[in-house]
């Protein structure tokens, strides 16, 4: 398990120390890219309980969160045909496909209400994409693929403490949502066994 989470652990590393050298969101989602792209070039670092699907939604299990909250890194798995309600974020993000495929269909904001853009893509494994409010930051996320999906996703933020907006599908209307985690304890970073008595 050491050698397997490693990669995990050396992303978290390389990404702490990208938020210490800088805070401009340009430099960050173009360096972050490049990480987030290497992370996801293999996926069997992912342990087995955060890559574990729900039934009856998608499932968002935080895999690390930097102590200052500069950073937070999850992820999200999708049974088929499962999707997110239309949504924004507030802060900068980044969106690595792991397994399977995603279809992000692009929104934005009239009279205060999110409308269809033209923006609507599918992302495959290996494909990296960046989310923010001075880029664009609505969307929707559906899993395309007939099989489980997952996508390993970078916030600058605690995104699961973040108040943010969605759209009610029943009303129409904006309502505010905290996400929160599906998991109460993050992946040991150094693959160490359980600590044995003395």
């Amino acid at each position: 398990m050491a050698n397997r989470i490693a990669p995990l652990r050396i992303f978290v590393r390389d990404f702490t120390e990208l938020v210490d050298d800088t805070s401009d969101e340009a430099t960050l989602l173009a360096k972050g890219r490049g990480l987030l792209a290497e992370l996801i070039s293999g996926d069997d670092w992912l342990p087995d309980e955060y890559a574990t699907a729900r039934a009856d939604r998608y499932a968002q299990y935080l895999l690390h969160c930097d102590p200052l909250e500069r950073f937070s890194m999850v992820s999200f798995v999708w049974g088929p045909g499962q999707r997110t309600p239309v949504h924004n974020h507030t802060v900068w993000g980044l969106v690595g496909v792991l397994r399977g495929s995603e279809q992000s269909e692009g929104y934005e904001l009239r009279d205060g209400l999110p409308v269809a853009g033209a923006d609507r893509q599918v992302m495959i494994r290996g494909e990296v994409d960046a989310v923010s409010p001075t880029i664009g930051d609505w969307h929707r996320v559906t899993n395309s693929s007939d099989d489980v999906s997952i996508s390993i996703h970078v916030y600058g933020g605690n995104v699961g403490t973040l108040r943010r907006r969605k759209l009610d599908e029943t009303s129409g209307q904006l309502v505010d949502f905290v996400s929160g985690y599906d998991n109460a304890a993050m992946p040991n970073l150094w693959g160490l066994p359980a600590a044995t008595p003395c």
